[in-house]
Protein backbone atom coordinates (compact mmCIF):
# COMPACT_ATOMS: atom_id res chain seq x y z
CA UNK A 1 0.00 0.00 0.00
CA UNK A 2 1.55 3.27 -1.13
CA UNK A 3 0.61 6.38 0.83
CA UNK A 4 0.14 9.63 -1.01
CA UNK A 5 1.68 12.71 0.54
CA UNK A 6 -1.76 14.02 1.54
CA UNK A 7 -2.66 10.73 3.21
CA UNK A 8 0.64 10.69 5.09
CA UNK A 9 0.12 14.27 6.20
CA UNK A 10 -3.37 13.46 7.50
CA UNK A 11 -2.12 10.47 9.52
CA UNK A 12 0.68 12.56 11.02
CA UNK A 13 -1.79 15.32 11.86
CA UNK A 14 -3.82 12.78 13.81
CA UNK A 15 -0.67 11.61 15.66
CA UNK A 16 0.43 15.18 16.47
CA UNK A 17 -2.93 16.64 17.53
CA UNK A 18 -2.50 17.89 21.11
CA UNK A 19 -4.50 16.17 23.88
CA UNK A 20 -5.80 13.54 21.45
CA UNK A 21 -4.84 10.16 22.85
CA UNK A 22 -4.31 7.08 20.67
CA UNK A 23 -7.52 5.46 21.92
CA UNK A 24 -9.57 8.52 20.97
CA UNK A 25 -7.88 8.67 17.58
CA UNK A 26 -8.81 5.04 16.93
CA UNK A 27 -12.39 5.79 18.01
CA UNK A 28 -12.57 8.57 15.42
CA UNK A 29 -11.15 6.32 12.73
CA UNK A 30 -13.61 3.53 13.56
CA UNK A 31 -16.54 5.92 13.27
CA UNK A 32 -15.45 8.08 10.35
CA UNK A 33 -12.99 6.02 8.31
CA UNK A 34 -9.78 7.66 7.16
CA UNK A 35 -7.88 10.54 8.82
CA UNK A 36 -8.96 12.79 5.93
CA UNK A 37 -12.58 11.93 6.71
CA UNK A 38 -11.97 12.66 10.38
CA UNK A 39 -10.75 16.19 9.69
CA UNK A 40 -13.44 16.79 7.06
CA UNK A 41 -16.21 15.77 9.49
CA UNK A 42 -16.10 19.01 11.46
CA UNK A 43 -16.68 20.11 15.03
CA UNK A 44 -20.22 18.73 15.39
CA UNK A 45 -19.15 15.18 14.57
CA UNK A 46 -16.07 15.47 16.79
CA UNK A 47 -18.14 16.68 19.74
CA UNK A 48 -20.47 13.70 19.40
CA UNK A 49 -17.57 11.26 19.60
CA UNK A 50 -15.12 12.86 22.02
CA UNK A 51 -14.98 15.01 25.16
CA UNK A 52 -14.66 18.71 24.36
CA UNK A 53 -11.10 18.83 25.71
CA UNK A 54 -9.97 16.41 23.00
CA UNK A 55 -12.27 17.46 20.17
CA UNK A 56 -11.24 21.12 20.27
CA UNK A 57 -7.67 20.30 19.30
CA UNK A 58 -8.78 18.79 15.99
CA UNK A 59 -9.75 22.17 14.57
CA UNK A 60 -6.20 23.54 14.44
CA UNK A 61 -3.27 22.02 12.58
CA UNK A 62 -0.47 21.01 14.98
CA UNK A 63 2.69 23.07 14.99
CA UNK A 64 5.42 21.54 12.84
CA UNK A 65 3.04 19.30 10.88
CA UNK A 66 4.37 20.28 7.46
CA UNK A 67 7.96 19.81 8.60
CA UNK A 68 7.21 16.31 9.89
CA UNK A 69 5.30 15.38 6.74
CA UNK A 70 8.05 16.59 4.41
CA UNK A 71 10.79 14.91 6.45
CA UNK A 72 8.87 11.61 6.52
CA UNK A 73 8.13 11.77 2.81
CA UNK A 74 11.78 12.46 1.99
CA UNK A 75 12.97 9.61 4.25
CA UNK A 76 10.50 7.20 2.65
CA UNK A 77 11.70 7.94 -0.87
CA UNK A 78 15.41 8.52 -0.39
CA UNK A 79 17.94 5.72 -0.21
CA UNK A 80 20.34 5.87 2.74
CA UNK A 81 23.96 5.84 1.63
CA UNK A 82 24.94 3.34 4.35
CA UNK A 83 22.03 0.92 3.89
CA UNK A 84 21.83 -0.33 0.33
CA UNK A 85 18.70 -1.88 -1.18
CA UNK A 86 16.68 -1.77 2.02
CA UNK A 87 12.91 -1.45 1.99
CA UNK A 88 11.33 1.40 3.90
CA UNK A 89 7.70 1.82 4.84
CA UNK A 90 5.43 4.03 6.89
CA UNK A 91 2.68 1.67 8.01
CA UNK A 92 -0.66 2.99 9.18
CA UNK A 93 -3.49 1.10 10.85
CA UNK A 94 -5.12 0.90 7.42
CA UNK A 95 -2.11 -0.76 5.78
CA UNK A 96 -2.52 -4.52 5.14
CA UNK A 97 1.18 -4.96 6.00
CA UNK A 98 0.63 -3.68 9.54
CA UNK A 99 1.59 -6.50 11.95
CA UNK A 100 -1.50 -8.48 12.89
CA UNK A 101 -0.21 -9.36 16.36
CA UNK A 102 0.15 -5.67 17.15
CA UNK A 103 -3.33 -4.90 15.83
CA UNK A 104 -4.70 -7.30 18.43
CA UNK A 105 -2.89 -5.50 21.28
CA UNK A 106 -4.74 -2.98 23.41
CA UNK A 107 -2.78 0.07 22.23
CA UNK A 108 -1.49 -0.30 18.65
CA UNK A 109 0.36 2.76 17.29
CA UNK A 110 -1.43 4.75 14.59
CA UNK A 111 1.75 4.86 12.52
CA UNK A 112 4.88 2.69 12.36
CA UNK A 113 8.17 3.48 10.62
CA UNK A 114 9.92 0.37 9.32
CA UNK A 115 13.20 -0.31 7.55
CA UNK A 116 14.36 -3.73 6.37
CA UNK A 117 12.61 -7.07 5.77
CA UNK A 118 8.96 -6.10 6.12
CA UNK A 119 7.85 -9.74 5.93
CA UNK A 120 9.27 -10.23 9.45
CA UNK A 121 6.42 -8.11 10.85
CA UNK A 122 4.11 -11.11 10.69
CA UNK A 123 6.69 -13.86 11.24
CA UNK A 124 6.64 -16.11 14.35
CA UNK A 125 8.79 -14.35 16.92
CA UNK A 126 10.25 -14.51 20.42
CA UNK A 127 11.20 -11.40 22.39
CA UNK A 128 14.50 -11.39 24.27
CA UNK A 129 15.14 -8.70 26.86
CA UNK A 130 17.37 -8.12 29.84
CA UNK A 131 19.79 -5.97 31.74
CA UNK A 132 21.75 -3.11 30.20
CA UNK A 133 24.59 -4.15 32.52
CA UNK A 134 24.68 -7.94 32.23
CA UNK A 135 27.34 -10.36 33.37
CA UNK A 136 29.56 -11.84 30.69
CA UNK A 137 27.68 -15.10 31.18
CA UNK A 138 24.43 -13.24 30.55
CA UNK A 139 25.76 -11.88 27.25
CA UNK A 140 26.92 -15.36 26.25
CA UNK A 141 23.51 -16.81 27.10
CA UNK A 142 21.70 -14.11 25.12
CA UNK A 143 23.83 -14.72 22.03
CA UNK A 144 23.55 -18.51 22.26
CA UNK A 145 19.79 -18.56 22.80
CA UNK A 146 19.15 -15.98 20.06
CA UNK A 147 21.35 -17.78 17.58
CA UNK A 148 19.62 -21.09 18.26
CA UNK A 149 16.12 -19.61 18.04
CA UNK A 150 16.95 -17.73 14.85
CA UNK A 151 18.55 -20.81 13.29
CA UNK A 152 15.32 -22.67 14.02
CA UNK A 153 13.32 -20.12 12.03
CA UNK A 154 12.03 -17.86 14.80
CA UNK A 155 12.46 -14.09 14.67
CA UNK A 156 14.22 -12.59 17.69
CA UNK A 157 12.67 -9.28 18.78
CA UNK A 158 14.49 -6.90 21.10
CA UNK A 159 15.03 -3.21 21.75
CA UNK A 160 18.60 -2.46 20.51
CA UNK A 161 19.56 -1.31 24.02
CA UNK A 162 23.01 -1.87 25.44
CA UNK A 163 23.62 -5.21 27.12
CA UNK A 164 21.30 -8.17 26.61
CA UNK A 165 19.33 -6.53 23.76
CA UNK A 166 22.44 -5.97 21.67
CA UNK A 167 23.75 -9.46 22.38
CA UNK A 168 20.40 -10.98 21.33
CA UNK A 169 20.45 -9.11 18.00
CA UNK A 170 24.07 -10.17 17.42
CA UNK A 171 23.25 -13.79 18.16
CA UNK A 172 20.27 -13.80 15.81
CA UNK A 173 22.33 -12.31 12.99
CA UNK A 174 25.10 -14.85 13.63
CA UNK A 175 22.73 -17.61 12.48
CA UNK A 176 23.35 -16.31 8.96
CA UNK A 177 27.00 -17.34 9.20
CA UNK A 178 26.48 -21.07 9.64
CA UNK A 179 25.30 -22.16 6.16
CA UNK A 180 21.76 -21.87 7.44
CA UNK A 181 18.72 -21.57 5.16
CA UNK A 182 17.91 -18.06 3.88
CA UNK A 183 14.97 -17.57 6.24
CA UNK A 184 17.25 -17.62 9.30
CA UNK A 185 19.15 -14.73 10.84
CA UNK A 186 15.84 -13.07 11.65
CA UNK A 187 15.74 -10.19 14.12
CA UNK A 188 13.61 -7.09 14.73
CA UNK A 189 14.92 -4.09 16.65
CA UNK A 190 12.09 -1.99 18.11
CA UNK A 191 13.63 1.36 18.97
CA UNK A 192 12.57 4.32 21.08
CA UNK A 193 13.84 7.02 18.70
CA UNK A 194 13.14 8.11 15.16
CA UNK A 195 14.62 5.76 12.56
CA UNK A 196 16.95 8.53 11.44
CA UNK A 197 18.77 8.21 14.78
CA UNK A 198 20.58 5.35 16.51
CA UNK A 199 20.67 4.96 20.27
CA UNK A 200 22.96 4.03 21.86
CA UNK A 201 25.55 5.37 19.43
CA UNK A 202 27.78 2.34 19.96
CA UNK A 203 25.13 0.28 18.13
CA UNK A 204 25.36 2.31 14.93
CA UNK A 205 26.89 -0.51 12.91
CA UNK A 206 24.62 -3.11 14.52
CA UNK A 207 21.54 -1.04 13.64
CA UNK A 208 22.62 -0.87 10.00
CA UNK A 209 23.26 -4.62 9.92
CA UNK A 210 19.77 -5.22 11.28
CA UNK A 211 18.28 -2.87 8.66
CA UNK A 212 20.06 -4.84 5.92
CA UNK A 213 19.38 -8.34 7.23
CA UNK A 214 16.44 -7.94 9.64
CA UNK A 215 14.08 -5.09 10.47
CA UNK A 216 14.22 -1.86 12.48
CA UNK A 217 10.86 -0.57 13.71
CA UNK A 218 9.62 2.50 15.59
CA UNK A 219 6.41 4.36 16.35
CA UNK A 220 8.43 7.54 17.01
CA UNK A 221 8.40 10.27 14.39
CA UNK A 222 11.63 10.97 12.55
CA UNK A 223 13.91 13.25 14.50
CA UNK A 224 12.71 11.97 17.87
CA UNK A 225 15.65 11.85 20.30
CA UNK A 226 16.13 9.16 23.00
CA UNK A 227 13.58 10.41 25.53
CA UNK A 228 13.08 8.32 28.67
CA UNK A 229 9.30 8.13 28.29
CA UNK A 230 9.52 6.49 24.86
CA UNK A 231 11.26 3.32 26.01
CA UNK A 232 8.50 1.86 28.21
CA UNK A 233 6.07 2.46 25.33
CA UNK A 234 8.45 0.65 22.99
CA UNK A 235 8.32 -2.36 25.32
CA UNK A 236 4.65 -3.00 24.58
CA UNK A 237 5.49 -3.36 20.87
CA UNK A 238 8.31 -5.80 21.66
CA UNK A 239 5.90 -7.91 23.73
CA UNK A 240 3.00 -7.71 21.27
CA UNK A 241 5.02 -8.84 18.24
CA UNK A 242 6.16 -12.01 19.98
CA UNK A 243 4.65 -15.34 20.95
CA UNK A 244 6.65 -15.22 24.15
CA UNK A 245 9.17 -13.07 26.01
CA UNK A 246 12.45 -14.48 27.34
CA UNK A 247 14.15 -12.52 30.14
CA UNK A 248 17.86 -13.38 30.22
CA UNK A 249 19.06 -11.23 33.13
CA UNK A 250 17.28 -8.43 34.96
CA UNK A 251 17.37 -6.60 38.25
CA UNK A 252 14.18 -6.47 40.31
CA UNK A 253 13.54 -2.87 39.20
CA UNK A 254 13.98 -3.30 35.46
CA UNK A 255 12.32 -2.29 32.23
CA UNK A 256 12.64 -5.91 31.17
CA UNK A 257 10.12 -6.86 33.83
CA UNK A 258 7.71 -4.30 32.36
CA UNK A 259 8.01 -6.09 29.02
CA UNK A 260 7.41 -9.44 30.74
CA UNK A 261 4.34 -8.09 32.55
CA UNK A 262 2.93 -6.67 29.31
CA UNK A 263 3.51 -10.00 27.58
CA UNK A 264 1.68 -11.82 30.35
CA UNK A 265 -1.25 -9.38 30.19
CA UNK A 266 -1.47 -10.03 26.43
CA UNK A 267 -1.68 -13.76 27.03
CA UNK A 268 1.84 -14.41 25.74
CA UNK A 269 4.30 -16.83 27.33
CA UNK A 270 6.97 -15.52 29.71
CA UNK A 271 10.30 -17.34 30.12
CA UNK A 272 13.23 -16.62 32.44
CA UNK A 273 16.76 -17.99 32.66
CA UNK A 274 17.80 -18.66 36.27
CA UNK A 275 21.16 -17.47 37.55
CA UNK A 276 23.30 -17.17 40.62
CA UNK A 277 21.51 -16.31 43.84
CA UNK A 278 24.37 -13.88 44.50
CA UNK A 279 24.01 -11.90 41.26
CA UNK A 280 21.74 -8.81 41.28
CA UNK A 281 21.12 -9.38 37.57
CA UNK A 282 19.43 -12.71 38.37
CA UNK A 283 16.94 -11.45 40.92
CA UNK A 284 14.43 -10.17 38.38
CA UNK A 285 14.42 -13.54 36.61
CA UNK A 286 13.98 -15.36 39.91
CA UNK A 287 11.08 -13.06 40.82
CA UNK A 288 9.41 -13.84 37.48
CA UNK A 289 9.85 -17.57 38.03
CA UNK A 290 8.23 -17.27 41.47
CA UNK A 291 5.31 -15.48 39.78
CA UNK A 292 4.82 -18.28 37.26
CA UNK A 293 7.26 -17.58 34.42
CA UNK A 294 8.67 -20.73 32.88
CA UNK A 295 12.21 -21.55 33.93
CA UNK A 296 14.27 -22.38 30.84
CA UNK A 297 17.77 -23.80 30.58
CA UNK A 298 17.98 -24.33 26.83
CA UNK A 299 16.65 -22.75 23.66
CA UNK A 300 14.82 -26.02 23.08
CA UNK A 301 12.87 -25.41 26.30
CA UNK A 302 11.51 -22.21 24.74
CA UNK A 303 10.66 -23.90 21.46
CA UNK A 304 8.95 -26.80 23.22
CA UNK A 305 6.68 -24.42 25.13
CA UNK A 306 5.83 -22.64 21.87
CA UNK A 307 5.31 -25.98 20.07
CA UNK A 308 7.92 -24.90 17.54
CA UNK A 309 9.79 -27.63 15.62
CA UNK A 310 13.32 -27.50 14.30
CA UNK A 311 12.20 -27.54 10.65
CA UNK A 312 15.35 -29.50 9.88
CA UNK A 313 17.63 -26.62 10.85
CA UNK A 314 20.77 -27.46 12.80
CA UNK A 315 20.93 -25.70 16.15
CA UNK A 316 23.30 -22.73 16.14
CA UNK A 317 24.73 -23.27 19.59
CA UNK A 318 26.72 -26.48 19.91
CA UNK A 319 25.19 -29.53 21.57
CA UNK A 320 21.55 -28.93 22.45
CA UNK A 321 21.71 -25.17 21.98
CA UNK A 322 21.51 -24.30 25.63
CA UNK A 323 23.21 -21.64 27.73
CA UNK A 324 25.93 -24.08 28.80
CA UNK A 325 26.82 -25.98 25.60
CA UNK A 326 28.70 -29.24 25.41
CA UNK A 327 31.90 -27.46 24.47
CA UNK A 328 32.62 -27.21 28.19
CA UNK A 329 33.75 -30.83 28.15
CA UNK A 330 37.28 -29.90 27.18
CA UNK A 331 37.57 -27.86 30.42
CA UNK A 332 36.45 -30.66 32.68
CA UNK A 333 39.17 -31.75 35.05
CA UNK A 334 40.64 -28.24 35.52
CA UNK A 335 40.66 -27.92 39.34
CA UNK A 336 40.35 -24.14 39.28
CA UNK A 337 37.35 -24.12 36.93
CA UNK A 338 35.75 -26.92 38.94
CA UNK A 339 36.25 -24.89 42.11
CA UNK A 340 34.72 -21.78 40.55
CA UNK A 341 31.51 -23.46 39.46
CA UNK A 342 29.39 -20.76 37.75
CA UNK A 343 28.73 -18.25 40.55
CA UNK A 344 30.78 -15.04 40.89
CA UNK A 345 33.60 -15.74 43.36
CA UNK A 346 36.42 -13.77 44.96
CA UNK A 347 40.13 -14.59 45.32
CA UNK A 348 39.89 -15.42 49.03
CA UNK A 349 37.17 -18.01 48.42
CA UNK A 350 39.07 -19.51 45.49
CA UNK A 351 42.25 -19.70 47.53
CA UNK A 352 40.40 -21.52 50.30
CA UNK A 353 38.82 -23.96 47.82
CA UNK A 354 41.96 -24.74 45.84
CA UNK A 355 44.83 -24.15 48.25
CA UNK A 356 46.51 -21.91 45.68
CA UNK A 357 48.17 -18.68 46.74
CA UNK A 358 46.70 -15.37 45.50
CA UNK A 359 49.75 -14.92 43.26
CA UNK A 360 49.30 -18.34 41.65
CA UNK A 361 45.58 -17.73 41.30
CA UNK A 362 46.23 -14.42 39.57
CA UNK A 363 48.39 -16.10 36.93
CA UNK A 364 45.89 -18.91 36.32
CA UNK A 365 42.88 -16.59 36.23
CA UNK A 366 44.56 -14.28 33.74
CA UNK A 367 45.30 -17.21 31.44
CA UNK A 368 41.71 -18.41 31.68
CA UNK A 369 40.41 -14.88 31.12
CA UNK A 370 42.52 -14.52 27.96
CA UNK A 371 41.22 -17.91 26.83
CA UNK A 372 37.64 -16.67 27.26
CA UNK A 373 36.76 -19.16 29.98
CA UNK A 374 36.66 -16.73 32.89
CA UNK A 375 35.17 -13.24 33.11
CA UNK A 376 36.53 -10.58 35.45
CA UNK A 377 33.68 -8.79 37.26
CA UNK A 378 33.60 -5.58 39.29
CA UNK A 379 34.67 -5.89 42.92
CA UNK A 380 37.54 -8.32 42.23
CA UNK A 381 35.13 -11.13 41.43
CA UNK A 382 35.51 -13.78 38.76
CA UNK A 383 33.00 -16.00 37.00
CA UNK A 384 33.36 -19.10 34.89
CA UNK A 385 31.80 -18.67 31.45
CA UNK A 386 29.73 -21.32 29.74
CA UNK A 387 31.09 -21.25 26.22
CA UNK A 388 30.64 -23.55 23.30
Amino acid sequence: MNLSFDELRAWLRLVLTPKLGPASARKLLAALGSPQAVFDAGATAWAELLPSRESKGLATEPQGLDEHAERSWAWLHEQDAGVESVDKAILTLADPRYPQALLQACDPPLVLFAQGRLALLNAPAVAMVGSRHPTEQGRDNARAFAQALSAAGLTVVSGLADGIDGAAHEGALAALLDDAPPDTGRTIAVVGTGLDRVYPRKHHELAHRIARQGLVLSECLLGTPPLAGNFPRRNRIVAALSRGTLVVEAAVQSGSLITARLASEMGREVFAIPGSIHAPQSRGCHALIKQGAKLVETAQDVMDELHWGHHGVAMAASGDADGAPEGLDDAQGDPLLDAMAYDPVGLDALSARTGLSPADLGVRLLALELDGRVARLPGQLFQRRALG
